[in-house]
């Protein structure tokens, strides 16, 4: 597109103040939540990201168990206890989603048929060939063990988690990413007896 040259240093002007208001108004629609406090060693870390309420990531998920697997992609939403989630990718139903919190998780399917989960882990695998660890993945999203699991802790540099075993499934963050300018984890692999998770976390905002 040809746009037309100022006629004048007035024109000039004034044309760089429009692009200025566009710039604004453009980063107005860009959704960048808050920063977090400063955490330099596991005690700040556990402190803060335990007592964060709302938060949201989305990811490249890949899931592999036995023959079966896919690659998708997974958005997540914290509400406080309640979350939201879909996953989506070619699972043969479109995308499927994910929500609810430790007492009652719904799935719901593309064609808008709704499922409680008894066991989620274990139905989820039932009726879609995969799984994922529903329950726990909100923690170790943020680099933290469930604390409702006893856990084995292997750390790393400032005091942040390289590896964990909780509930059955070993859990690797091989790599950590600026998110709410502090280092959050980037690249999760989870695997247990029956399935391998592995999460690409492309962005993170905190409310």
């Amino acid at each position: 597109m040809r746009f037309p040259r100022p006629s004048s240093r007035s024109d000039f002007r004034k044309a760089l103040l429009l692009l200025g208001a566009f710039v604004v108004l453009g980063g107005c629609a860009v959704e960048r939540g808050i920063n977090l406090p400063d955490m330099p060693d596991w005690q700040a870390r556990w402190g803060v990201l335990q007592s964060i309420r709302e938060w949201s990531f989305s990811a490249r998920i890949g899931v592999v168990s036995g023959d079966d697997g896919f690659n998708g992609r997974l958005r997540w939403r914290q509400f406080d206890e309640r979350f939201e989630a879909s996953v989506s990718g070619p699972l043969g139903a479109g995308t499927v989603r994910i929500n609810g919190n430790r007492e009652r998780i719904t799935v719901t399917e593309s064609d808008g048929s709704m499922t409680v989960l008894a066991n989620p882990e274990a139905d989820l695998y039932f009726r879609y060939g995969w799984t994922i660890p529903v329950n726990s993945l909100r923690f170790w999203a943020l680099g933290i063990p469930d604390p409702d699991l006893p856990a084995a802790i292997d750390f790393g540099d400032g005091g942040t988690i390289s590896r964990l075993d909780q509930g059955g499934w070993t859990v690797d963050i091989g790599q950590y990413q600026d998110g709410g300018g502090q280092r959050m984890p980037r690249r999760i692999n989870a695997v247990n007896d029956d399935a391998r998770v592995r999460l690409v976390i492309d962005d993170w905002v905190f409310y």
